[in-house]
This record gives C-alpha cells, structure tokens and sequence, in this order.
C-alpha cells in the first residue's frame, strides 16, 4: 500500500537520504534542507510516499517568484525537488507524489507551478514548456525542460517574466 503525506521532522534524515540516493549527489537533499529553513517553505508541501512502511519516496514544492516586464512579483511554487529510492523507482511512485503535491497546492489555493525537469515526464501531468506562457527560465536552459502548469486555468494570462528562485537554490548549484 501507498501513503502519501506530508513529512514529519524525524524523517528528515531518511529524506536527505533519499534525495542523495535518487540523484546520486547531495545537491538535492542539501536544497531541501536549505528551504525547509527558509520563509518559502510550506510544511504541507513537503511530501512523503511511504510504501509498506518504508519511506520510498519525496516530493518539495515551494514558493518561487516571477518577475514581470511590468516590474511586479507574482508568487508562485516551484517543484523541486522529487526523489524516489532507485530500489522503488518505476511503481508508480514519483507520479502518485507529483499528482497529490498538485492536488494540495490546488487546495491551498496556488494558481501555477513551474518545474526544470524532464521533458518526458512532467508532460502527463499537464506542464507545457514556460516559454508558452511567456515564462522564462532563471538561466538558459532547452525550452522543453522548464515547465509551467496553470493549476487554474488562465491563471498565468497576462503574467510574462522570468522566475526567480529563492537564494536556497544557488546555494547548491
């Protein structure tokens, strides 16, 4: 059976090790790490799939901004990261995470997501590259891997720009 919740403090360390197991790095579990303590964190956002007891897999979706031609900053979640144990990849997992990650920032009442990712992934989820929208990535990257996702739709209509992450990210790269 599959769980998917939000995370509680003492599986932090299981998460960071997920992450660096998925990703074979440390950036990604350091990156969690570094929003959790910063004002972008929401706890709800930040999700466990636990499967026959185990933690298999992880999910963040934060708040990032967008900063429009005409100056402003609209909010605004960034997915990053998501992560499922190479042992429970390919079952499902990662798209059950995406799918209640979405359906929560929905809820809490989030218009858009944007997501740097694969191309053949985040598709079946409804994301188009940004550009789309008049979205532009933070640095260059190939059109098709940076995403957005209007979780209402229209809600990216007369919002052109480029998101800016918050300084968590670059602290990894």
């Amino acid at each position: 059976m599959l769980d998917i919740r939000p995370e509680k403090p003492s599986e932090f360390e299981k998460i960071l090790e997920i992450n660096n197991l998925a990703f074979g790095q440390e950036n990604e579990g350091k990156l969690v790490s570094l929003i959790r303590t910063s004002p972008h964190f929401i706890p709800t956002l930040s999700l466990v799939a636990e499967k026959d007891g185990e933690l298999s897999g992880h999910i963040l979706f934060s708040e990032v901004m967008i900063e429009t031609s005409q100056g402003t900053t609209v909010n605004t979640i960034g997915l990053a990261p998501m992560a499922v144990k190479p042992d429970f990849q390919n079952q499902g997992i990662g798209s059950a995470l995406v799918n209640a990650g979405l359906e929560r920032c929905k809820e809490l009442g989030y218009g858009h997501v944007v997501v740097l990712g694969h191309p053949e992934f985040y598709p079946r989820f409804g994301f188009e590259p940004s550009v789309k929208f008049g979205i532009k990535p933070p640095f260059p990257v190939p059109e098709n891997v940076f995403m957005a996702l209007e979780l209402t739709k229209g809600a990216l209509s007369g919002i052109e720009g480029a998101v800016r992450y918050p300084p968590a990210f670059s602290e990894v790269s």
